[in-house]
């Protein structure tokens, strides 16, 4: 795998990864174990029947509890301390080959990556439940399950697409993750309004 590819790889399983981490991993260890994607060695590990079946169980109980309003939101909450480490695992390992150096950076890298898409992910997410019909949030589901294929495909097939796809994917997360924050702030002040205060 020459540098580009070993690059477009680490950032797509990142960026993928603050999505949808299991089946991020389900899909690049199915495409590992079945010789379509040479894997570096630090990441042979996604290819074990162990692995594999741990995040197909896993991709299952996701794809239920994201499509569930209000669910999702608490799915998201306890994931950000297993997404972004998972994301900055996952880039480390896809410099295996690279120097120690260039691996820290990718970790570094990846793990800021895999944080932006999560919170943009969660926090948009998170407004969406404020509608009381679950359509909004099915469409929402859909089309992440959709955007993670769709960017792996890229990243594995068309290393430098998805490069500057993720560029621009991540200059729009810089401009619209305040914009995603103070709504949720907004929100949580009004909740926090409604609350009857304790009796004494």
């Amino acid at each position: 795998m020459d540098s580009l590819s070993q690059l477009a790889l680490a950032g797509g399983l990142a960026w993928a990864s603050g999505i949808r981490l299991y089946v991020t991993i389900l899909i690049v260890g199915l495409l590992g174990r079945f010789g379509y994607l040479q894997l570096p060695e630090s990441l042979l590990v996604l290819q074990h029947t162990w692995v594999l079946a741990a995040a197909g169980v896993m991709t299952a109980g996701e794809f239920v509890a994201d499509k569930v309003p209000a669910f999702d939101s608490f799915w998201d909450a306890l994931h950000t301390f297993i997404r972004i480490p998972a994301g900055a695992f996952l880039a480390w390992g896809a410099l295996g080959d690279a120097t120690p150096a260039a691996q820290m950076a990718a970790a570094i890298v990846g793990g800021l990556i895999t944080g932006g898409t999560h919170l943009a992910k969660s926090g948009s997410r998170a407004a969406i439940n404020t509608s009381p019909e679950p359509f909004t949030n099915w469409t929402a589901s859909a089309t992440e399950d959709g955007l993670v294929l769709g960017g792996l495909w890229l990243a594995i097939a068309h290393p430098l697409g998805f490069l500057v796809a993720l560029v621009l994917f991540l200059a729009l997360v810089v401009w619209l993750l305040p914009k995603v924050l103070r709504y949720i702030a907004r929100m949580v002040r009004s909740l926090a309004r409604r609350v009857p205060p304790a009796p004494h």
